[in-house]
């Protein structure tokens, strides 16, 4: 990550402006990141904040006042457009701090205190923290991923915090590189004492950009599990699974960066699952990446294995897909259940078709709520979950039609999921407008006849400014100016301007306001009146169609498992998988592969080719070979068992079945030691101890 310099230390803030004080205080309090300072209708940068980003962004450096005698420097972009240019700074390696102004100028007016507006950071954005749809892959993850140490074992803990799902898993400095190949982390959370590890050096390299190394107290074992029973609510987290120490100290970390990082508004994560060791296939990050199954050589999806074969038509099923492929299943019970849930759609065309059809109508909704959940939603993510839901009644009776054989249990189970969503689904329906805004704050999004009161002042609004129309017209008639004109702007609200050759027609009830070049512009007692009921109206309006959204989002969240679940269950729907092969060439004895996937199933096994391609040693893939021909010869028997003893993996498995040697009273005592809960003094006594007992 890109580390931003800040102002030293106890700097002589108090000859800067208020404003200024203000920014230093909030700019002391997070470090290492780029702070977006609210100002009006933009967000300011200064300094070396300012410099950094004004050359990643590519945008005018300039300067505003004076600090300890040298120019401020200083950079902004418009608040309306700020996600395109938080894309770019991310991209950059950049963290960004949101400061917003939490009360509205007028309000610090009403306080009679004389002072800045209140301003407070609001979200920490982070390569592994983005929720906004322009900031993210629709059909991958975006993983924040977390590592710790504790009682001899790695833990490995990964969320998406854009969909809430949740997982963690023992790892090894062995299997780390793998496991990270597979999930593609955006952003990496590791302990600082975790990077002198010399085994890890090389690997830590390769992820440099991603890395976040944080003090070795968050990573506490004890205090992660503490952390977690809390977020979730419970008195003990056996109810989600069997973790391991490291892999609870991973996971707390995890949370308690999310709780850092989202200030606004505490995120919604799905309770933390267990993968199973070995219940995914192992491939390390060189044979993960020669074989491009999610990317290319060239680094891109296109001409992958995942761009080959992805026919999904939602975003949630492409993430589906391309998490099944990076981690394929090991335990034979899972993959049945898979594959029968794909026999499923094979054997059944026509519901294949419609239920395609029908998920083509379905927006992504695992994003959209937790947008929502955020307080980050819009109108639109309103309606792409009310559109989604409403989907789901029709894809129950498609699955329940009498005709169809009786349903596999993955989609039995995907069926039930879906749920029943009628009532919020009909509410929303009536709430929301046909034309929606892209921003709650812009207003107009709920539908006429839902509110009798929104509608009333949304009339008096309306009719207010057609009265405004009409009385333009009167004074350019009564004035004999055509090219008179009643415009409006945020400084002095409405006004009446004339070119300056015509201020000699106006009568004494039009007030002067402002000179401008080639023009005049003036009030009237008339005009002022009607611009208060004007502004009270829209207003009001805002205010209640604000006070109606609340409302509507209260009942979504209130509704949150029973969405998540039905989301879920929509992207367990995968009717456009079959099976495919890639096609190979023999010549001379080889196997070449063509790089091109069609339907079908390989004629036999070219596992031994790819292990050569992936650089296996030849003694390994020449055995692999006599094994393959007695195997594909059929034989049974002794020549089999023969074979099977002569295997390494085999002849260990026989030799771990001879009785273990007596543990030793030293061995019992470092088997019992906890590493990561010893002071430096437990850790001096420990050696004496263990001298002592091998003395004996």
């Amino acid at each position: 990550m890109n580390e931003i310099a800040r102002p030293a230390a106890g700097a002589p803030v108090w000859a800067a402006s208020p404003v200024m004080v203000q920014y230093h205080e909030i700019k002391e309090a997070h470090p290492g990141c780029l702070l977006f300072f609210r100002m009006g209708d933009f967000y300011e940068l200064f300094f070396d904040d300012a410099v950094a980003a004004a050359q990643a962004l590519d945008i005018a450096l300039t300067k505003r006042g004076r600090h300890e005698g040298a120019d401020i420097p200083m950079c902004g972009v418009p608040v309306h457009t700020a996600e395109a240019y938080l894309a770019r700074l991310i991209r950059a390696g950049f963290k960004v701090a949101i400061c917003d102004q939490i009360e509205d100028p007028a309000e610090a007016r009403r306080r009679g205190v004389k002072g800045p507006v209140r301003r407070a950071v609001i979200r920490v954005v982070t390569a592994g923290t983005l929720t906004e749809e322009g900031l993210l892959d629709a059909r991958r993850h975006n993983y924040l991923a977390g590592l710790a140490a504790a009682g001899g074992e790695i833990g490995l803990a990964w969320l998406d915090l854009s969909t809430g799902s949740f997982a963690a898993a023992p790892t090894s400095e062995a299997g780390l590189g793998g496991d990270l190949a597979r999930l593609s982390p955006g952003e990496i959370l590791l302990p600082e004492r975790m990077l002198t590890r010399p085994k890890l050096y090389e690997l830590f390299a390769e992820w440099k950009p991603a890395l976040t190394p944080l003090p070795d107290a968050r990573f506490e074992s004890e205090g992660a599990r503490r952390r977690l029973e809390n977020f979730y609510g419970v008195g003990a987290l056996d109810g989600f699974g069997n973790f391991g120490r490291a892999e609870l100290a991973a996971a707390g970390a995890l949370v308690d960066y999310v709780e850092l990082t989202q200030l606004d508004r505490p995120p919604h994560l799905e309770p933390p699952r267990r993968v199973v060791p070995g219940s995914v296939m192992q491939i390390d990050a060189a044979t993960r990446r020669n074989l491009e199954l999610v990317m290319s050589l060239a680094g891109e999806r296109k001409g992958s294995l995942i761009a080959t074969i992805d026919r999904t038509v939602t975003a949630v099923g492409g993430r589906l897909l391309l998490e099944h492929l990076a981690a394929p299943l090991t335990e034979p019970t899972a993959i049945t259940a898979r594959l029968d849930a794909v026999q499923f759609f094979v054997d059944c065309p026509k519901a294949r078709a419609a239920v395609r059809e029908r998920l083509r109508r379905c927006p992504d909704i695992e994003r959209a709520l937790t947008r929502l959940s955020l307080g980050r939603g819009g109108p639109r993510d309103l309606a792409a979950l009310g559109q989604s839901l409403g989907e789901t009644r029709s894809l129950q009776e498609m699955l329940a039609e009498p005709g169809l054989v009786s349903l596999p249990e993955r989609l039995g189970e995907a069926r039930r999921g879906l749920g029943e969503h009628r009532v919020l689904v009909e509410r929303l329906g009536r709430a929301l407008a046909g034309e929606l805004p892209l921003f709650v704050r812009d207003g107009g999004f709920i539908a006429a006849g839902y509110s009798e009161e929104l509608d009333e002042w949304k009339s008096l609004r309306d009719e207010s400014r057609r009265m405004i129309a009409a009385l333009q017209g009167r004074y350019a008639q009564e004035t004999g100016i055509s090219a008179l004109k009643i415009r409006h702007n945020n400084v002095i609200g409405y006004y009446i301007e004339v070119s300056a050759n015509h201020v000699g027609k106006l009568g004494s009830e039009f007030i002067h306001r402002q000179t401008m070049a080639g023009a005049q512009r003036y009030t009237t007692t008339e005009l002022a009146e009607l611009e208060s009921k004007i502004a009270s109206a829209a207003e009001r309006a805002l205010a209640l169609e604000l006070r109606l959204w609340e409302d509507l989002i209260a009942e979504v969240i209130a509704r949150r498992t029973e969405i998540a679940t039905a989301a879920a269950a929509l992207a367990a729907k995968l009717p456009s998988l079959a099976c495919h092969t890639m096609r190979v060439k023999e010549w001379k004895g080889d196997v070449v592969f063509l790089h091109e996937v069609g339907p079908g199933t390989a004629d036999r096994s070219y596992g031994i080719h790819v292990a050569k391609l992936a650089g296996l040693p030849k003694s390994v893939t020449v055995r692999a070979e006599e094994v393959l021909g007695v195997l594909e010869k059929g034989e049974q028997g002794g020549a089999l068992a023969r074979l099977a003893d002569d295997l390494p993996l085999f002849s260990a498995a026989r030799r771990r079945t001879e009785p273990l040697p007596k543990e030793s009273a030293a061995e019992a005592l470092l088997r019992e030691t906890r590493p990561d809960e010893l002071t430096p003094r437990d850790a001096l006594d420990l050696v004496y101890r263990l001298k002592a007992l091998l003395a004996d």
